[in-house]
């Protein structure tokens, strides 16, 4: 119950900074996007798109915490958690396609340079790096163990970066006239938002490709499992995740024949294993007697609704 509570709390806390960040970020963009159009600075209109797309990324977030926040029911056994990761997915390809725009309006104007009004750059872009800031700052406090989180987080502190790298260059213009810095300060920029974006977006797909988790050791945990008393054998095993924290197991554990009560508490000692040493919060265990069944360690899916049928 206590954990059920936490948990509520703290999804309840994650949307209502995901919302004050949607607002505050929102009424900048129109700030930004005037400024970037009056002082003719490519480096500001990026951060004033990358600042729309926060918009678009934070409403998305906001929202899949509140679908995962509903309870499971019979069309979602698992609830619906995988929103948060749908959402981790659509806001970091959105955070390619604005690295590629940017790279292209960038070297348009490379070729074609264009007078920027330093003074412009600078004053709005340290107006920026507080608002994105402070954008980034709410959010990052559930960033750590939640892709969705992880991902709006993603977006505003490419905004930070964005603005740093404007006013840099603001600045240096200022000093030497280079108008090109604006455009080079851009694709600097877009090369960082893009590498954050390629993490994420890989994380993503191995969720959803329902691969084992990375920081598991498939060995070692079987070895570890076939040392817990009454453990004859392990075979049909299978690990993935739900989401980057909620993870699930099925498998299959041989043992010889043994009475209910005996085969609880080695199902409650491989559960506290699975639990303590591999973050696995929900084990399916079914124990059956050693030499009922062929032991292949990672069962095909395919092939054995072949065999049943």
């Amino acid at each position: 119950m206590t954990t059920h509570s936490h948990s509520h709390t703290s999804s309840s806390t994650n949307s209502n900074r995901l919302a004050l960040a949607l607002g505050l970020t929102l009424a900048f963009v129109f700030v930004e996007a005037g400024a970037g159009f009056f002082a003719n600075s490519l480096a500001l209109l990026t951060d004033a798109a990358h600042n729309l797309t926060d918009v678009l990324a934070l409403a998305l977030s906001w929202q899949a915490l509140r679908l995962a926040a509903r309870p499971a029911s019979a069309d979602n056994t698992f609830g619906h958690h995988r929103a948060g990761i749908l959402a981790a997915l659509v806001n970091s390809t959105t955070l390619v396609l604005i690295s590629l725009g940017v790279f292209y309006e960038a070297i348009q104007r490379f070729s074609e340079t264009r007078p920027v009004n330093s003074g412009i750059l600078v004053g709005v872009g340290l107006l920026a790096l507080l608002v994105n800031g402070l954008t980034a700052w709410m959010v990052h406090a559930g960033s750590q163990h939640d892709l969705n989180m992880k991902s709006a987080f993603v977006h505003l502190l490419g905004d930070v970066l964005a603005t740093i790298g404007a006013v840099l260059a603001g600045v240096a213009i200022s000093f030497t006239g280079w108008n090109w810095l604006d455009p080079l300060a851009s694709i600097f920029i877009g090369v960082l938002i893009l590498f954050n974006a390629w993490g994420i977006i890989k994380e993503t797909i191995d969720i959803l490709m329902e691969k084992t988790p990375r920081d598991i050791d498939m060995q070692q945990m079987i070895t570890e499992m076939q040392a817990v008393p009454g453990v004859r054998g392990v075979h049909d095993l299978h690990v993935w995740s739900v989401t980057q924290e909620l993870r699930a197991l099925s498998v299959h554990i041989l043992t010889d024949a043994l009475s209910m009560s005996a085969g609880a508490e080695i199902q409650a000692a491989l559960g506290a294993l699975l639990g303590q040493r591999y973050h696995i919060a929900h084990a399916t265990l079914q124990l059956e007697c050693a030499g009922c069944v062929p032991a292949v360690l990672y069962c095909d899916i395919q092939e054995g609704m072949h065999e049943h049928g």
